[in-house]
């Protein structure tokens, strides 16, 4: 099963890639099978189950699904226009997607948060329903949101199986485990950048290749950048404040201290991927590596190493993307991205993960040490649950990031210092998170009904 690094690596908005620009995603597939139809339909309807009912306010799920059945995209997300769409559907109680009659929606009837039990294919299910004018419906789809913005539709969640996964592919290095990549890489005498580099190149041209990470790298970096110009008090109702922009001026006004302590460097990662998750939590542009809720980690470390390791270069962020996302599609294939199915560490611990190996690859290191790096970062975050203070990704999501590029970060420079050779494998890691998330209990896997969010004052 291939997954390109546009895939794990997409441009989005916040604050959650699995609770607000999956059901986005899912509502814009509904849309384009409603016009594929013979029936003309009068009003839609949408029903939300488990983890997107559970915290689909705090994630604002009811306002991602009301954008992707007005026409909205996370791609090509217009803010402004967002706004006036809401609006309009307010005053009207219609939404007026494009190629589409206009059709009845009114959110306090049509979009239910369903609290009973999840849905069986995934933790982050909803169905979305066509209506007549009478309220029959006409045309019904169960979709799947199964974090970093992938959707699938009830038949192709069925159809995910170990046999479709194994099928054969059309790239020429089509690693499904760490072992494979390794022995792969070992037999074309290559490095993980590359092989990705040539499984992307079945697809589009190096111009496009070099393009798109381009633009991968330029909204990460744009998104770090407005985090730290930003101040204030994030929305949601927790009154948490921003606090990325205050401790980037204290560190620039402590540049150049003798007596600085060697820890402060912790401080300027932290606060890299906390610009970047604050500008998630406020609905911002973000990029999903491989989800929102841990989409500062990997930026955090490509800045750090930018900014503070000597001989960094820009020129080569994008082989340090490829790799991480060589990474990253391992473990969303053997295991999960998602907080709702397998908790936090299948969002930052795989996170740290993919950073982890692109820091190991433009500092040197051989597949070895770059599939070493990848482990130690992991097997740290295992366990790890997701319990997001009244379901936002706030607390203890943005502290979350920062440490876990510190953790990417130490994880890369310990397999530095070693030849590649480990006990634990990282396939073993994966399928161990794998395990774990299996039989965590769903109070901690992204419900707020544990862990933190019952036992912080959440008003």
């Amino acid at each position: 099963m291939f997954l390109s690094v546009f895939d794990i690596f997409k441009i989005g908005v916040g604050p959650s890639s699995s609770h607000t620009m999956g059901p986005m995603v899912a509502g814009g597939r509904f849309l384009a099978a409603l016009r594929a139809s013979p029936f003309q339909a009068a009003g839609l309807r949408a029903r939300l189950y488990g983890s997107l009912a559970f915290t689909g306010k705090g994630h604002a799920t009811d306002r991602a699904t009301i954008l992707g059945l007005a026409g909205f995209l996370p791609e090509t997300y217009d803010a402004a226009a967002a706004e006036a769409a809401l609006a309009a559907n307010r005053d009207t109680g219609l939404l007026t997607p494009p190629d589409l009659a206009p059709l009845r929606f009114d959110p306090a009837r049509d979009l239910v948060f369903d609290y009973g039990p999840a849905l069986p294919g995934h933790a982050n299910g909803m169905v979305i329903e066509a209506l007549d004018a009478q309220g029959d419906v006409l045309l019904q789809e169960t979709y799947y949101s199964i974090g970093g913005g992938f959707v699938l539709s009830a038949a192709e969640a069925e159809a995910v199986t170990d046999r479709a996964l194994s099928a054969p592919s059309p790239v020429p290095f089509p690693f499904r485990t760490a072992a494979e990549m390794l022995q792969m890489a070992h037999g074309a005498g290559l490095g993980i950048a590359q092989m990705k580099r040539r499984n992307e190149a079945r697809f589009r041209t190096e111009a496009e290749i070099d393009a798109g990470l381009a633009r991968i790298w330029a909204v990460m970096s744009d998104c770090i950048a407005r985090g730290l110009a930003q101040d204030g008090i994030l929305p949601g109702g927790l009154k948490v404040k921003r606090r990325a922009k205050a401790i980037h001026a204290a560190l620039l006004a402590e540049r150049g201290q003798n007596l600085t302590a060697p820890h402060v460097i912790n401080d300027w990662i932290s606060t890299y991927a906390m610009a970047v998750n604050e500008e998630n939590a406020a609905g911002g542009q973000v990029v999903t590596a491989p989800t929102n809720g841990a989409a500062g980690v990997v930026p955090a470390v490509i800045r750090y190493w930018l900014d503070h390791v000597p001989g960094a270069s820009s020129a080569r962020v994008g082989e340090f993307l490829l790799t991480a996302a060589a990474v990253g599609g391992i473990i969303k294939t053997n295991a999960s991205i998602s907080g709702a199915e397998c908790g936090c560490q299948a969002e930052v611990g795989s996170a740290a993960a993919m950073a982890a190996a692109g820091l190991a690859a433009v500092m040197g290191g051989s597949p070895e040490q770059i599939e070493n790096a990848a482990e130690i970062a992991l097997e740290h975050h295992l366990g790890m649950t997701c319990d997001p203070v009244k379901g936002l990704v706030q607390v203890p999501c943005i502290e979350r990031n920062g440490l876990g590029a510190i953790k990417a970060i130490s994880a890369a420079s310990l397999a530095l210092r070693g030849d590649g050779t480990h006990f634990v494998p990282l396939d073993a890691a994966i399928e161990t998170m794998r395990q774990t998330g299996r039989d965590m209990h769903e109070h901690y896997k992204e419900t707020s009904l544990g862990g933190l969010a019952v036992n912080v004052p959440n008003c």
